[in-house]
């Protein structure tokens, strides 16, 4: 049985004149235990959504359906909305893009940690508490844990407020992770920093990996599995090792459209883009 299910979810959000547009248009994935799963495309093409959807964090003004929603046998349709949330808080997390906007700026690292542990069900003492926050902070490679843990998110580098954001989410061992630009706010060493921190927290949980992103050279290194997105459409899905043959126009237009570092071509290609790419029989 698969770790988690999407079957033929549709997401669309009205427009100034009541009409809607849609943003994600009958997508299906299936994410296996332990397996990385990277969603790629531009933006715009329904990523974050199709991975907030799973979770239950769609902006209220979307207007949504799926034949099916499932977590660990679990029927994510059917299920309240306070049993949805606790599922949330233990089993399943999401790591946003950028730390900036993601953690409250107003509030220590410390207390933003007390008060995910406390939801995730932890039920400590504040002594028990503050060691287990060193604890989750240390885990991820942060040096001096107990300075960081008193500063504000401005205090913090990109890359220090990313592994906070990691250690909230990973430290309790959630079963699905859903990772939405982690790495894109990021320089080059830093995320790879950050990966190898990621790299290693998934290993010890055995968690199930959502991994979205842009950058389609890192997700052929990191996943297992890629699904390529265009306009709310899963195109193309195929073995992250296999990602440089594949067969879709817009894929091999995303990759072309990525030169190498070494004797790069003297003209970027053009990716163009086709309106039968969105319908059906173009999804594979």
């Amino acid at each position: 049985m698969p770790l988690a299910e999407i079957e033929d979810l549709h997401v669309s959000f009205p427009s100034h004149d009541g009409a809607l547009t849609p943003a994600v248009r009958g997508v299906s994935l299936t994410l296996n235990r332990g397996e990385r799963l990277g969603i790629v495309g531009e933006s715009g093409s329904g990523k974050s959504l199709t991975g907030r959807a799973l979770l239950g964090l769609l902006p209220p003004a979307a207007q949504w359906s799926a034949k099916a929603l499932r977590f660990d046998g679990h029927d994510l349709l059917a299920m309240r909305a306070k049993d949805r949330r606790t599922l949330c808080g233990t089993q399943m997390s999401m790591i946003l893009q950028d730390p900036k906007y993601s953690l409250n700026p107003v509030m220590t690292v410390a207390q933003q940690m007390r008060e995910t542990f406390a939801r995730q069900g932890e039920r400590l003492s504040r002594r028990a508490m503050r060691a287990r926050i060193v604890e989750a902070l240390a885990a991820v490679h942060i040096r001096e844990p107990e300075r960081v843990a008193d500063a504000y998110p401005h205090e913090l580098s990109g890359g220090m407020g990313q592994r906070v954001m990691i250690a909230m989410m990973v430290f309790a061992g959630p079963r699905l992770l859903i990772a939405d630009e982690p790495t894109s706010a990021l320089d080059v060493l830093v995320s790879m920093q950050v990966l190898s921190v990621l790299d290693e927290m998934i290993a010890r949980h055995d968690t199930g990996l959502v991994f979205i992103s842009h950058d389609l050279p890192l997700v052929m290194s990191f996943c297992d599995r890629v699904a390529v997105m265009y306009g709310g459409r899963v195109v193309e899905t195929c073995a992250a090792r296999d990602l440089a043959n594949a067969q879709h126009p817009y894929t091999r237009g995303l990759l072309a459209a990525n030169p190498p570092l070494e004797n790069p071509p003297a003209e970027l290609p053009t990716l163009r883009r086709d309106p039968a790419w969105l319908s059906e029989e173009f999804a594979r």
